[in-house]
């Protein structure tokens, strides 16, 4: 099990740019595959982008180009930079992790933080 939180949510004119952190727990951190999804209201969680124990990226085809993501080791945290933001990407933010990365990519993992809100305005 690891435990994670999220930051660094907030309120940002459409354009604008804003960082998630994702703090874990353990010492194993390093082991783990990591994800970004995101809910709207009304709608299902989707995957945002994810990044293996190896550091492998994948990400959903609308952010492709304008998020990032990346991870520090040393610190146990995973980011994601989020640049050119678009109201439609108004949503709550979850981080999640498993040593397991098709569990990650499925989101079946049990490993989830408690969410930061992005408001996007326009």
């Amino acid at each position: 099990q690891v435990q994670l939180v999220e930051s660094g949510g907030g309120l940002v004119q459409a354009g604008g740019s804003l960082r998630l952190s994702c703090a874990a727990s353990g010492r194993t951190f390093s082991n783990y595959a990591m994800g970004w999804y995101r809910q709207a209201p009304g709608k299902q969680r989707e995957l945002v982008a994810g990044i293996s124990s190896g550091g492998i990226t994948n990400y959903a085809a609308s952010v492709k180009g304008r998020f990032t993501i990346s991870r520090g080791n040393a610190k146990n945290t995973v980011y994601l930079q989020m640049n050119s933001l678009k109201p439609e990407d108004t949503a709550v933010y979850y981080c999640v992790g498993d040593l397991n990365w098709s569990t990650v990519v499925r989101g079946t993992s049990a490993n989830w933080g408690q969410g930061t809100q992005v408001t996007v305005s326009s």
